[in-house]
């Protein structure tokens, strides 16, 4: 959605890979109006255009593909994409009809762009599983590639939204990948008691307000016990008015 940093510079680099000396890269900049609910922050959701141009070239991506809110929605769309067992929960859960939203306007991409293969960060764990099973679902003919999350030098994940932050939140939100990291550490344990791990690490942060700490089955994002395999913890955690996600595998 624009306001490009070093995790979409990572993007970009595997999708340039994956591209090969023959091929092309397209970065999409779209703020989408669908995956905002109400009271959330779409008007002030950062656009800044000529420095995401800027970054796009110095990235030498071939194709920058930037359209109007008119031109990807006519006024009278009546026909929306929907994915209705990964999105149910979580994400879904805190943020209702978001991944209407994202299902939506990837599928529009993908037929506008016709890509052979689309990338996308692991920090946007659910995004990631809904869109593979969008694909499946509806038999584009897509690669999905995922990319490890990029992180500051204290382990916050890359976002658009840590610009958001003021100095206090933004020495303090650090407290979500220290949490990851002792969760990690009891990977042996119950999952309550790995969950209580990390709540209790983000609760040593005063301006930290959690949302949900959840360990789920990485493709079905269903609960599971520790004895299973393929587990991810997510979280959601607010710093003022923003609200932030990560994850980590415990496998």
């Amino acid at each position: 959605m624009g306001a490009l940093h070093n995790a979409h510079g990572e993007l970009i680099r595997v999708a340039r890979e994956a591209a090969g000396k023959g091929g092309e890269t397209a970065v999409s900049v779209f703020v989408n109006p669908l995956q905002f609910g109400p009271g959330s922050d779409y008007e002030r959701y950062p656009r800044p255009e000529k420095a995401d141009e800027e970054f796009c070239r110095n990235a030498c991506v071939d194709l920058l593909f930037r359209p109007s809110v008119e031109e990807v929605y006519p006024a009278d769309r009546s026909t929306f994409v929907d994915e209705t067992f990964l999105s149910s929960r979580l994400e879904g859960e805190s943020r209702p009809g978001h991944f209407r939203g994202v299902c939506t306007v990837v599928a529009k991409l993908f037929n506008i762009l016709a890509p052979n293969a689309a990338v996308f960060g692991e920090k946007d764990f659910q995004q990631l599983a809904i869109v593979r099973r969008m694909v499946r679902d509806l038999n584009f003919n897509v690669d999905i590639v995922a990319v490890a999350t990029v992180r500051e030098e204290d382990g916050l994940a890359c976002s658009s939204r840590n610009q958001y932050l003021n100095p206090d939140e933004r020495e303090q939100a650090g407290v979500l990948f220290k949490a990851l990291r002792a969760a990690g550490n009891a990977a042996s344990g119950s999952v309550e008691e790995i969950v209580a791990i990390a709540r209790r690490v983000i609760n040593e942060a005063p301006l930290a307000r959690i949302d949900y700490v959840k360990i789920v089955d990485a493709e079905t994002l269903q609960p599971v016990e520790m004895t299973e395999e393929n587990k991810v913890l997510l979280l959601a955690v607010f710093f003022g008015r923003t609200r932030l996600i990560d994850n980590i595998r415990l496998d």
